[in-house]
């Protein structure tokens, strides 16, 4: 038990999470619409589990959840039907506020099959069945922890690298300059944090190449370009001249800057570049070979070097 200063503080800021006193049925919720109030006087309907996390957080707007299961929060101070005399399990009491200033109330998560109308709700324990800290249901409110978690999702996405284009290919010659070019596209792509819908767009704005002999170059915002075949051998900003002969696997990361909007809000920055690689691609490198003759072929066909020769020799 504890004073009714306290639980008249408790109350309070249950009243700014949307927790109404036990004779409240209904009210307005964040997304324009109603919200009804169970027995204790609790939110019912608009929490879902995030399969990531393990947290109860807010459904977006116009979330369809294909969870089983609903999810409702009781406080962890309940009053009589008086409204006097305050009782609160044990645990954590009382909520510290948020950085932002936001008060919190510590509550107690129940959970119910969804198909139930009227169901019999039980303890979640997924939480280790203590109270937890409940400040409010307004999604706009897990946005710093969508953005400390942006990064590394962006990394995780499956972006489809630059392909790497090689002139000649799959044969060069040692000493010639082979040019190479990227074929890089903007992806978009749907994911869920913290059970909220964001969406991404990767942008590829960056090249580096690895030459398989030791060399690269970039990052570079140049991804090159395709030469005509009549000016193979032609040193680009992207080329390179092998000196030794092999096969060297050749590889593009790609880097990609992204944007990220949170339940159709506006576009968001990714504050680092994602850095994705294509597979290697093996170039062949031959050495080339001069002789020089002195027989005319048109005179003597069968003088070295002239296809004659080569016929009689057969």
């Amino acid at each position: 038990m504890i004073s009714n200063a306290v639980g008249a503080t408790i109350l309070a800021v249950a009243l700014t999470l949307g927790i109404a006193p036990q004779d409240a049925t209904a009210a307005d919720d964040d997304y324009g619409g109603t919200v009804d109030y169970d027995e204790a006087g609790i939110v019912v309907g608009n929490w879902i589990l995030d399969e990531t996390t393990g947290e109860i957080v807010p459904a977006p707007p116009g979330f369809v959840s294909q969870d089983p299961n609903q999810y409702r929060a009781e406080p962890q101070c309940q009053v009589d039907e008086n409204n006097l005399d305050i009782s609160c399990l044990p645990g954590q009491l009382p909520c510290p506020p948020r950085a932002d200033g936001k008060p919190g109330v510590p509550v107690i998560w129940k959970v119910a099959p969804r198909s139930l109308p009227n169901p019999t709700w039980s303890d979640w324990t997924a939480n280790g069945g203590g109270p937890t800290c409940l400040y409010d249901q307004n999604p706009d409110d897990l946005l710093p922890r969508i953005a400390a978690r942006i990064q590394s999702e962006f990394q995780k996405l499956p972006v489809v690298p630059g392909k790497v284009t090689a002139q000649p290919s799959p044969h060069t010659l040692r000493g010639a300059e082979t040019n190479f070019y990227a074929i890089a596209n903007e992806q978009p792509f749907d994911i869920t944090i913290l059970a909220q819908k964001i969406h991404i767009v990767a942008k590829p704005v960056q090249y580096r190449w690895d030459y398989g002999d030791g060399t690269s170059l970039g990052p570079t915002t140049t991804m090159g370009g395709p030469l005509p075949q009549d000016r193979w051998g032609e040193k680009t900003r992207t080329s390179h001249a092998y000196a030794a002969t092999g096969d060297f696997n050749v590889v593009l990361t790609t880097y990609f800057q992204g944007t990220y909007s949170v339940n159709g809000g506006p576009a968001l920055p990714i504050p680092n570049q994602g850095q994705f690689s294509s597979p290697p691609q093996t170039v062949s490198v031959w050495r080339s070979v001069t002789r020089n003759y002195a027989d005319d072929c048109i005179t003597n066909p069968r003088g070295q070097g002239c296809p004659g020769a080569a016929q009689g020799n057969g």
